[in-house]
């Protein structure tokens, strides 16, 4: 049976070894072209954020993290608040055009070129809960759809809605020291679990500023939650 690509529609080609007479080939949505425009991030990142060390100054590298991560850690009140985001992708030309289509003209199924990715990434993670960033309730009648909950499901992750969104004012908008100073976006769903000491993962598709992760781990922090880390499929 014929496979075609999900971005460019061309058919993918399987290269033909003595495996794939033995076993199933891996299943594939891109083809090679399409394929190779993504960048995985690999080498030295930031312990906290993902950002690829590679792009920084050194100046702008410290013990390992990003000089915006640790201008978060030194606030008190964001301090410790998201122990790590961990992203897959950098968020280049290509994602950006490829999550547009997913994001804004409703084309579920592209979410199926990552799902063995992020379902590979969470199994290697000690999480017990798996939240995904909510949209408002505007954004969310706009699109149909959640995209870190197509993520998520799609990789058939077992998801809980354990937060509304209260507002959808673009965080990347605004000044760091308004993201920093800014009333969170978040509270808890009228009937949530109990979260206390439970290790929780967010799932959202862009990292951009942290903030919008930040807000929501936040408010599960202090709901109980031992510790909270993110997997975003692409670090902008």
């Amino acid at each position: 049976m014929n496979t075609y690509c999900l971005d460019c529609h061309s058919e993918i080609e399987y290269s033909m070894t003595w495996n794939s007479f033995l076993f199933t080939p891996k299943e594939r949505w891109l083809c090679g072209k399409c394929e190779s425009q993504l960048q995985s991030i690999t080498g030295e990142r930031c312990s906290i954020c993902s950002r690829p060390l590679s792009l920084l100054e050194p100046h702008h590298i410290k013990e390992g993290n990003c000089l915006d991560c640790l201008r978060w850690e030194q606030d008190p009140q964001w301090r410790g608040v998201l122990t790590k985001n961990t992203s897959l992708f950098l968020y280049n030309d290509y994602m950006k055009t490829y999550l547009a289509r997913f994001k804004y003209r409703g084309d579920y199924i592209l979410t199926k070129a990552f799902s063995a990715r992020i379902k590979e990434a969470v199994s290697a993670m000690n999480t017990s809960l798996i939240v995904p960033i909510p949209l408002s309730g505007e954004r969310l009648q706009e699109r149909g759809f959640n995209q870190a909950e197509a993520l998520a499901s799609t990789a058939g992750l077992q998801t809980q809605h354990l937060l509304i969104r209260k507002h959808s004012e673009k965080q990347s908008k605004k000044s760091r020291n308004e993201r920093i100073h800014s009333e969170t976006v978040f509270a808890l769903s009228p009937t949530p679990l109990n979260i206390t000491n439970q290790s929780i993962l967010l799932i959202d598709d862009i990292y951009t500023t942290g903030t919008t992760l930040r807000h929501a781990a936040q408010c599960l922090k202090q709901a109980g939650a031992k510790q909270v880390c993110s997997l975003t499929l692409a670090r902008g």
